[in-house]
């Protein structure tokens, strides 16, 4: 749908917004919002900006010495996330909360002067986010002030019209996410039907009969794991030396990304470095959903990786068990079903499994040839449900685009959407 535009319009001086209509007010952002003075929030749940809402987080395992330096924001105030903007390009560091909570006294706390519509600021200020303020700050942390938001002109239409619009993006953006919402159930669909039918030729062959349970032992040569050396924060780039985090191994797919680069003084043993053909299995991790995941290393990566601690490598019978037959195997509802019982570690703490207790695990095992039949079948059909997830997602980024563009249009004046 197409939206006419105001009848006549002014430059207005500010690079991001271009023209705007002629009868908005020029005003600077310090005459919009004034900075709240830091007050002590601890006794409120913690809380973060998550992409444009202000969220509760889980505080369970936080330092409550900490947690008394945080400030409060409370609902009807902004929020905005000042530190790292060269860092995370994709988030929305803005926000109106619709909560009471305390956050990081890194962030910055906003009140509204006047009788603005804070909905219509909201949006804006998510316009002014992605548009201009990731070009402000400065050092290596790119960290911002008030000042710096304070000094940035902008154009406001009267509050009846900043209402109006306000009512016409609720609106619109309301059948957006619904269609969002609509996409989403569908990949969950997908991804279940997607384990389903792993599952099934995994524990039922092609013939939809029982297969023989072998336990792990009786399968694998060894399960080794690796060290944890110094390392630092970003990943190794080519011609350098990285350690795999626990991360690497997601649900079927190995991620070379998931690394940190090696200190350049550690000589790692040559018998940990990753190589193609490796099967891996996460060992420990945070994440319950992601302890014993596996994946087959189809290439070597660029930078040499090695084994860490927090994973391990499977090396199996190939006479009696095909590597992505493994694979798929560990990766199925059955073999996750009995993972999941092994996991050990107290809630809200890095959680691990024992090789002892992954040599115990059964596996349906057919002969070779069978399994080699069901790993084709296996291929086409999660290639068929990952393009159509492929598909769905798509669906969402261009709807995701589609709302962002009509927000920024409408809170800049772009569109003249008075009579919808």
């Amino acid at each position: 749908m197409s939206f006419p535009r105001y009848p006549k319009y002014k430059d207005s001086g500010v690079e991001w917004l271009g023209q705007v209509p002629e009868h908005w007010e020029a005003i600077r952002y310090k005459n919009v919002f004034e900075e709240k003075f830091v007050e002590a929030g601890g006794a409120l749940p913690l809380g973060s900006i998550s992409f444009g809402r202000v969220v509760f987080k889980s505080d369970e395992f936080f330092n409550e010495a900490t947690k008394a330096t945080y400030q409060e924001v409370l609902a009807g105030e902004f929020l905005i996330n000042p530190i790292n903007l060269n860092y995370d390009l994709k988030s929305l560091r803005t926000a109106l909360s619709e909560i009471n909570t305390c956050v990081s006294p890194a962030y910055i706390v906003l009140k509204a002067k006047g009788t603005p519509d804070k909905d219509f600021l909201k949006h804006q200020l998510h316009a002014f986010d992605l548009f201009h303020m990731k070009t402000l700050g400065a050092g290596v942390r790119q960290t911002i002030t008030f000042a710096d938001i304070g000094a940035c002109r902008t154009y406001l239409p009267p509050l009846p019209e900043q209402t109006r619009i306000t009512a016409f993006l609720d609106q619109e953006t309301a059948k957006i996410d619904e269609l969002v919402t609509e996409q989403e159930r569908l990949m969950a669909l997908l991804k279940e039907k997607r384990q389903a039918v792993i599952s099934h030729a995994v524990t039922k062959g092609l013939n939809n009969s029982d297969v023989p349970l072998r336990r792990l032992k009786f399968l694998v040569d060894s399960i080794e794991t690796g060290f944890t050396p110094n390392s630092y924060g970003h990943p190794a780039q080519a011609g350098q030396c990285g350690v795999l985090k626990s991360g690497c191994v997601n649900h079927g797919v190995f991620d070379p990304e998931e690394n940190k680069l090696l200190d350049e003084k550690v000589d790692p043993p040559a018998d940990l470095e990753v190589k193609a053909g490796d099967v891996l299995m996460s060992r420990a991790s945070g994440s319950s959903d992601l302890i014993g995941s596996v994946a087959l290393v189809h290439e070597t990566p660029l930078p040499r990786l090695f084994l860490s601690d927090k994973t391990f490598r499977v090396s199996q019978k190939h006479e009696l068990v095909e590597a992505e037959y493994f694979v798929w195997a560990m990766n199925s509802k059955f073999l996750r079903t009995q993972i999941s019982q092994i996991i050990s570690g107290a809630e809200g703490l890095a959680k691990n499994i024992a090789q002892s207790n992954i040599r115990e695990l059964l596996m349906p095992v057919p002969d070779i040839d069978a399994q080699k039949a069901i790993v084709c079948f296996i291929r086409k059909e999660v290639e068929r449900f990952d393009t159509l997830t492929a598909e769905a997602q798509r669906a969402i980024d261009l709807l995701q685009e589609r709302r962002t563009a009509l927000i920024s249009a409408a809170v800049t004046g772009q569109i003249d959407v008075r009579n919808h």
